[in-house]
């Protein structure tokens, strides 16, 4: 559950509008804890720092009734205008799962008046608003538009829920500079806790009693910064285990291993798999033509990832949020989230004879589960391992210790193939859910030249500068289904305005004349042929030198690092290969005077190589680059940087042609 810094189960998206100014209420006075914070000295910060934590506290008490009664005092000081959005107050809650005892909320202006937000200020909302229904929800206190620079906002909130495990999560900042961070747990008598840490050297808790206290002082800002590590893997967090000291009543609520958590939620996902006559019709309907094993489960795959995906949560407080729809629901209704399209898959390969598995994950990044945390609370997806026989091979195929030979494929994402993997998703640990014989286990990496993209373009320059020519690009992997995306997701006038955007980056006013997407999702590939004009592109100087750049379109997703310094690993999320070959048809009674150049980097981390052929009237420019799936400190930062520059330099360099 959200709560200050505790880290959930999903990661909730919250929508949040202005309602205007919230009307003051009578007898204000901030409580004595946000006073106490309010009057701390704050450090000097960068300008472009918005805001500063004074405190971040949660008080959780296990009582003897099985509740956990969570008090969060949270106090934040306003260092600019930018900072107001952090003047919000929201606990989250389940409708039939806990509940919110207290929300207030309190402001410090800079001249020490105080203003006291109450019951009539509170928004009710639900937490994901993409969500058809969701039990989720949070009260919220918006004073984002009250707020001045200078200002002190804090809130208390209270919170009441029945856990479903014996274990919590607590991050002790987000990305702003924070000067308290203070995460306590009091349990009845006769319990222990004990942490995990992350991100920082241990953290061990004061033991008073059966209370537990964990802090931090001083903690400098997370800067943002183009290709970090997402912020709850650099800040310092810790994992809380807590149960009875003898071991009872820990039943499926606290986890020693891996294979406490599979045994766990096995029972949850195997009665789901309901085979019946209907299931089993649809998946020899959707084989009829299918020669090879790999050819069903392409089949199957390919049907139910384009089922819609709706999310219904109802029952989440009683573990519902982990327990997939029967199987032939989901192919009645004709829709389901991620674990009842994993389920309904499992129930049709198993119709077929082939088994499969349900694989939980975190999705959005590959870093994000510990080994050493066994917690079913690190996961917010869930996949599918299918057993396949030794005639099936592929790129996403892991030989699991127990199970064999295991096919991992994500039954949600539309856009990537079996056979493939989101990058996302490569390389995490992930939970197979299999009974005695599940755990955790590391998904796999394509490799290298799995994701990549073959660029040719041929264009005829004239005498004036002006090319026509084409472009032709043919994407693999990852590569393919990043452009999958791209055509799919927008309209047709928007997708020609995203093309027309890339050509004129790099050929200021070119036109676009026409354009063929094909896409060949089954073989992970896309193709896009493209027609183009650039009446200005090259410079005519002095009737007789004229000069252009041999990098006529960018890479789409190209990486930029300016910043003089780095405090930041750099993370490289890919193994992605792009090569491209220009053919330039020079016009009559021109020769090549001048070329740059040739490149040739080489690191750790990727490869780049430019070269330049002259022949026959013709300029050819080829480049290549492969980057590497990789972690780089952020004391090799001016290494990184030196071979971005270095790329950015070569991709600038001119060509110049001399009249005869």
């Amino acid at each position: 559950m959200i709560s200050g810094h505790r880290l959930p189960l999903l990661f909730l998206v919250v929508s949040i509008f202005l309602f205007g100014s919230i009307t003051a209420s009578a007898g204000e006075e901030a409580p004595a804890w946000l006073k106490q914070a309010a009057a701390q000295s704050v450090p000097a910060y960068e300008k472009k720092i918005t805001a500063v934590v004074l405190r971040d506290e949660e008080q959780v008490s296990y009582t003897s009734d099985g509740k956990l009664v969570t008090t969060e005092n949270y106090a934040v000081k306003l260092l600019n205008r930018e900072g107001r959005k952090y003047a919000i107050a929201k606990a989250f809650y389940l409708v039939n799962g806990s509940k919110i005892r207290d929300i207030d909320a309190w402001l410090i202006r800079p001249d020490g008046t105080v203003k006291e937000y109450g019951k009539k200020d509170i928004l009710d909302i639900i937490s994901d608003p993409d969500d058809v229904y969701d039990e989720g929800r949070i009260k919220l206190i918006d004073a984002s538009a009250d707020v001045e620079v200078g200002s002190v906002f804090g809130y208390t909130t209270v919170t009441e829920e029945t856990p479903l495990f014996y274990q919590d999560a607590w991050g002790f900042q987000d990305e702003l500079p924070t000067l308290v961070s203070r995460y306590s747990l009091s349990l009845p008598d006769g319990w222990k806790a004990t942490n995990i840490t992350f991100n920082t050297a241990d953290i061990k808790p004061t033991v008073t009693g059966s209370t537990y206290s964990w802090e931090m002082h001083d903690m400098p800002p997370i800067p943002d910064e183009p290709l970090s590590p997402a912020t709850v893997n650099l800040a310092p967090r810790i994992a809380i285990n807590f149960s009875p000291a003898d071991g009872s009543q820990a039943v499926n609520k606290a986890f020693a291993t891996w294979l406490d958590v599979s045994r766990w939620a096995t029972p949850m996902y195997d009665p789901a798999v309901v085979v019946n006559d209907e299931i089993a019709g649809k998946a020899r309907e959707l084989t009829a033509n299918a020669k090879t094993e790999l050819d069903k489960i392409r089949a199957i795959g390919n049907y139910v990832q384009n089922l819609q995906y709706i999310s219904i949560d109802i029952g989440v407080g009683h573990g519902n949020g982990y327990r997939p729809r029967p199987s032939d629901l989901v192919l009645s209704r004709g829709y389901g989230d991620c674990k009842d399209k994993a389920n309904l898959m499992r129930a049709m390969l198993r119709s077929l004879k082939i088994d499969a598995y349900p694989v939980v994950i975190f999705s959005g990044d590959p870093t994000f589960v510990r080994e050493e945390w066994a917690s079913p609370r690190q996961f917010n997806h869930c996949i599918i391992a299918v057993k396949v026989s030794d005639a099936t091979t592929g790129d996403t195929i892991i030989d699991y210790r127990k199970l064999g030979r295991l096919m991992i494929f994500d039954a949600t994402d539309p856009y990537t193939p079996v056979g493939d993997l989101p990058n996302y998703l490569q390389g995490s640990f992930a939970l197979v859910i299999a009974g005695d014989n599940g755990g955790l286990t590391r998904m796999p990496i394509t490799p290298a030249g799995s994701d990549a993209l073959e660029r040719k373009i041929n264009v005829s320059l004239s005498d004036t500068g002006a090319i026509t020519g084409t472009i032709s690009e043919r994407a693999s992997g990852q590569a393919s289904a990043y452009f999958r995306r791209e055509i799919r997701e927008l309209s047709s006038t928007d997708y020609k305005k995203v093309l027309e955007g890339w050509l004129t980056r790099g050929a200021t006013g070119a036109q676009l004349v026409n354009f063929t997407p094909t896409d060949k999702q089954n073989e992970a590939g896309f193709d896009l042929d493209v027609q183009f004009s650039a009446p200005r592109y090259g410079q005519l100087m002095q009737n007789r030198l004229l000069v252009f750049k041999p990098v006529i379109v960018g890479r789409r997703n190209g990486i930029m690092l300016t910043e003089p310094k780095r405090s930041n690993p750099i993370e490289i999320e890919s193994t992605n290969t792009m090569s491209e070959t220009v053919t330039f048809n020079l016009p009559q009674g021109f020769v090549v005077d001048e070329t740059p150049d040739p490149v040739n980097l080489e690191s750790t981390f990727g490869k780049y190589s430019t070269k330049y052929d002259t022949k026959d009237g013709k300029l050819v420019f080829t480049r290549t680059m492969t980057l590497n799936r990789t972690t780089i400190p952020a004391e090799k930062y001016s290494s990184v940087k030196e071979f971005f520059s270095k790329i950015l330099e070569a991709e600038q360099s001119p060509v110049v042609l001399l009249k005869k």
